[in-house]
């Protein structure tokens, strides 16, 4: 975004006075970027969600169904408390921490404001300083400080110091509800596949639907990230099949040889 925003800033410089065409391409062009930045993340956020729901679900399941004797009914009970437990967990962990992010984020811009109210030829030289150091020459470094300064210094500084956007903060409410319905949806899987009619293979059922969705599920997560698929698919596999292997064993163990 800063990047961009001195583009424009340069753009003005080297063009005509009046050309709204150019100003208004650009400012279109870092619109449409910003907001689909915010969508990748939050699908990015959602893909991780389900991946959590898929794993720690499956694991659960499996470590439940691997003790000899146990029923379909004990282990939806396992499974559905599993998705419960896990998408509240889930919710309550990323409205804690986007709220301390987005707390953290105010009383910066608080501290900045009080500073651009008492020293703001300091924060403008400030400013210009920071510029300097991406390697803009001093002479446009305070030309930029000072129109940016000029439309909105609190965002000017916010973005350049601090990296944060001055008018738009992440809501709590909505990572929460984004994380509980992507664990949730993920974890439904799992749960679906072990309590079907295929009750002597139920957890072949299971194993083969979790792979299936999490060589889905990294492969998104790959594409989003702009990364290689296959090196994101093996990292899902691996680690799930790990998790409902040991849970597997663990529930087999303590199954056979314990007794309540």
């Amino acid at each position: 975004m800063l990047v961009n925003t001195l583009f424009m800033v340069f753009s003005k410089t080297m063009t005509e006075p009046n050309s709204p065409k150019v100003d208004t391409a650009i400012a279109s062009l870092e619109f449409q970027r910003s907001t689909m930045a915010a969508k990748l993340n939050w699908l990015r956020a959602g893909v991780l969600g389900a991946n959590d729901g898929i794993m720690s679900t499956s694991g659960l399941i499996l470590g439940v169904a691997a003790s000899p004797g146990v029923t379909s009914g004990t282990i939806l009970i396992a499974g559905v408390a599993a998705v419960v437990a896990g998408s509240i967990s889930m919710a309550g962990g990323e409205y804690t921490s986007v709220s301390a992010q987005r707390d953290s984020e105010k009383a910066a811009l608080a501290v900045e404001r009080k500073e651009l109210a008492d020293d703001p030829e300091g924060e403008l030289r400030e400013l210009a300083w920071f510029f300097e150091q991406k390697g803009i020459s001093p002479k446009l470094a305070i030309k930029v400080a000072e129109e940016l300064t000029s439309k909105d210094a609190l965002k000017a500084h916010a973005e350049a110091e601090l990296g944060i956007d001055s008018e738009h903060h992440v809501s709590p409410v909505q990572a929460a509800l984004s994380s509980f319905a992507a664990f949730a949806m993920g974890g439904m899987l799992p749960l679906l596949a072990v309590i079907g009619p295929w009750v002597d293979y139920r957890i072949q059922a299971t194993v083969a639907s979790v792979v299936v969705a999490l060589v889905l599920t990294g492969f998104v997560g790959a594409k989003i990230g702009g990364a290689k698929a296959i090196p994101g698919i093996l990292r899902n596999l691996v680690v799930s099949l790990m998790t409902m292997g040991v849970t597997y064993i663990i529930g087999h163990l303590v199954g056979t040889n314990i007794t309540i």
